[in-house]
């Protein structure tokens, strides 16, 4: 699913430019892709759509489309507690990840709902690290924003060649 995912952010990285479903997936069938990966990346980005849209309605945006029922705009001092079935999904590298994009001030609360929500409709247990910002990149995606670059660049980052001094 998540090679799918990051075909679609990809080649159709213009968020306007990307096809209906329907045809989508003709397009990833063509490409090669399984079906089975297809289907479930397909649903996946149904739920990114749905959660996208209905947190904008409370983003700032002229949209006025009420949020859904487990999204709500957290105050400024909030504090995000995990329940234990997120904790056993995202683990604690994922769990870490989202804290400090949120500290460095690049990750909007309603932003970081919307990517737990979608980690959570994700496969893995727990889910990794490199799937995680897979994920992230397409809620700032599905959001029509494109991430700071040093904060793109610590989502592309390969940490395999990373040497620590």
């Amino acid at each position: 699913m998540f090679e799918v995912l990051v075909f679609v952010y990809e080649n159709y990285y213009a968020g306007d430019s990307c096809p209906e479903p329907a045809h989508l997936e003709r397009k990833l069938n063509a490409v090669g892709f399984e079906s089975e990966e297809i289907e479930d990346a397909l649903t996946w980005l149904t739920g990114l759509n749905t959660a996208a849209r209905g947190s904008k309605g409370f983003a700032g945006t002229s949209q006025l489309v009420a949020p859904e029922p487990w999204l709500r705009e957290p105050c400024a001092t909030s504090v995000r507690i995990y329940p234990l079935a997120e904790q056993n999904h995202l683990g604690q590298e994922c769990m870490g990840f989202i804290s400090f994009l949120e500290s460095a001030g690049v990750l909007p609360a309603s932003m970081r709902e919307v990517i737990i929500e979608r980690a959570m409709a994700a496969p893995g247990d727990p889910v990794s690290l490199d799937d995680l910002k897979i994920i992230i990149l397409m809620v700032y995606w599905s959001f029509g924003q494109e991430p700071e670059a040093l904060v793109l660049d610590e989502l592309c980052d390969d940490n395999t060649q990373r040497i620590a001094h």
